[in-house]
């Protein structure tokens, strides 16, 4: 059983991060074309994935107040950390950073493949056909998620191979997730629902406070309609994934 949840394990981080980097096969042209439609899908991925999959999740393993609690905690520690993160860039009262939702999207997606390591061995200490239907769920919802990412970094300045090693790093943390319920379940399976709300918090807070207004400098009528369609796309791929679940 646990050689089953090793495997899968590495294969929904894995495997997801490897069909993303096939966006790091376009030429560097091709990819500045690319990225700002990505970012308004990534967009509408993360605001889906916190509203649509991880609160909704949340709310069916602990009390309301307690994970919408955990939402607002964690809203105001983003809040926080991204200003250690401008301060650490910058030592003057006013300095324009623009490189503040590189290590958000990396800490919030470590802690959403955490949480995707409980599931799994959940799944599979259930019955080993459910854990390969989570699995495979895992790696469908993921792929576009991680392709999303890729967008963010590399429209925050990082290289082709710095994005890919950060992701598959903040990835990784599905196997400790899947180890750590595997020999403990008990013990973290009460947590779950306030790791689903801090990774909530973070997906919305990059959605809301970096990613939203960066859309909002391109003004013109076509832009601003191609960014709806594709936050929508966003939107409705993690709704497809969840509905098929």
């Amino acid at each position: 059983m646990l050689l089953w949840i090793i495997s899968f394990s590495l294969l929904g981080s894995v495997g997801a991060v490897s069909g993303a980097a096939l966006f790091l096969l376009f030429t560097e042209v091709t990819r500045k074309v690319l990225v700002p439609y990505l970012v308004s899908y990534a967009t509408g991925t993360l605001l889906g994935a916190a509203f649509l999959g991880m609160i909704p999740a949340g709310l069916k393993l602990a009390p309301v107040f307690a994970v919408t609690s955990m939402v607002l905690t964690g809203m105001v520690l983003f809040f926080v950390l991204e200003k250690l993160v401008l301060w650490r860039h910058c030592h003057e009262s006013e300095c324009e950073v623009h490189s503040r939702a590189g290590p958000l999207i990396l800490i919030g997606d470590a802690f959403h493949n955490f949480v995707d390591g409980v599931v799994i061995a959940a799944a599979f200490l259930t019955s080993i056909p459910l854990g390969i239907a989570a699995s495979l769920a895992v790696i469908a919802h993921e792929i576009p998620q991680e392709v999303g990412d890729f967008a963010i970094l590399l429209d925050n300045g990082y290289a082709r191979k710095k994005a890919l090693a950060l992701n598959t790093l903040s990835a990784a943390t599905t196997l400790p997730g899947a180890l750590l319920s595997y020999f403990w379940l008990a013990e973290t399976r009460g947590a779950v629902p306030y790791i689903l709300a801090i990774s909530a918090a973070s997906f919305i807070y990059i959605a809301a406070a970096d990613l939203i207004p960066g859309l909002h400098r391109q003004v013109s009528a076509a832009a601003s309609l191609r960014q709806l369609v594709l936050l929508l796309a966003g939107i409705g791929t993690i709704a497809m994934f969840h509905h098929g679940g």
